[in-house]
Parts: C-alpha cells; structure tokens; sequence
C-alpha cells in the first residue's frame, strides 16, 4: 500500500506539474525546472509500482526516499509561512516524513 501513493502522486506530477515547477524552480537546480518536476514524478511512479509489485524493494525504497528529500523541502517549507497555511504545509510535511520513515522500513529489511 505504500507504494499506491507514490503511484498516484507521481503521476499527478508528471502528467500535470502545475505550480510545482515554480517551486522546483526556487530551489535552483541546474535543469529546467518543468523537466524536474516530470522526471521526478515518472521516478515516483516507477519506484511506487515496484514497491507494489515487491520488484527490488529496496532499490526502490532508495530511490523514492532520494525524491521524497527535495520535493518535501521544496513544496511544504512551513517554516517561511504563517497562520493556516504553515499549518497546512506542516501536516504534508510530517505526512511526507512519516512516508519516508516507511520507506526506511522496506529499505532496511525490518520493523523492530
């Protein structure tokens, strides 16, 4: 079930990136930030259905925590907002970590 959300999301990103490409686009990287955002979706995609599919779980596990890093910092930095919307922004923050803490799970091999 993990990897549905990666699915669904990636998806979303790589077939319309909308605002996220001037999010991408603050954070400065060294591509354009539309392709940034697609590929990144499309490696969500991939690394979600391989999760689903228990395909080289851990590899995947790897490579959608690598995603998770930049997205996450670039589109919930709740700590330059304020009222609401930092409040909103925290939550997806601390969901995307708490997806991540998942992801270690599967990439580590246990739950103890």
């Amino acid at each position: 079930m993990l990897g549905v959300m990666f699915v669904k999301l990636g998806f979303d990103a790589a077939w319309k990136p909308g605002p996220r490409v001037d999010k991408a686009a603050a954070l400065g990287l060294p591509l354009d930030p539309k392709l940034a955002v697609r590929g990144n979706g499309a490696a969500m995609v991939l690394g979600g259905a391989a999760l689903v599919l228990n395909k080289v779980p851990r590899l995947a596990a790897l490579g959608l925590v690598a995603s998770m890093i930049p997205t996450t910092l670039a589109g919930h930095s709740f700590w330059e907002l304020d009222g609401a919307e930092r409040k909103a922004q925290e939550i997806q923050f601390l969901k995307n970590a708490g997806l991540v803490g998942g992801l270690l799970l599967v990439l580590t091999g246990g739950s103890n």
